[in-house]
């Protein structure tokens, strides 16, 4: 977890608002998002589509629960 806590909280939501809602209208990760609830989530691209624009928003999660917890140094 010292990796995550070592990433300045600015460049992660950064990475959030560019990686993790590109391309802009609508938000790719949203399209992905509902692709996996109605269980069209099957191409190998769609899959890591979902990982790379997740990511961020996924390490974002981590980091609050970390700095509200009070674990992050």
């Amino acid at each position: 977890m010292k990796l995550i806590d070592d990433i300045p909280f600015g460049t992660v939501l950064i990475f959030c608002l560019t990686i993790g809602l590109a391309p802009f209208a609508p938000p790719h990760v949203w399209e992905k998002m509902v692709m996996l609830v109605a269980g069209d989530l099957v191409k190998p691209i769609d899959i890591f589509d979902l990982f790379m624009h997740g990511a961020p928003w996924l390490v974002l999660g981590i980091k609050v629960i970390r700095m509200r917890s009070g674990r992050q140094a």
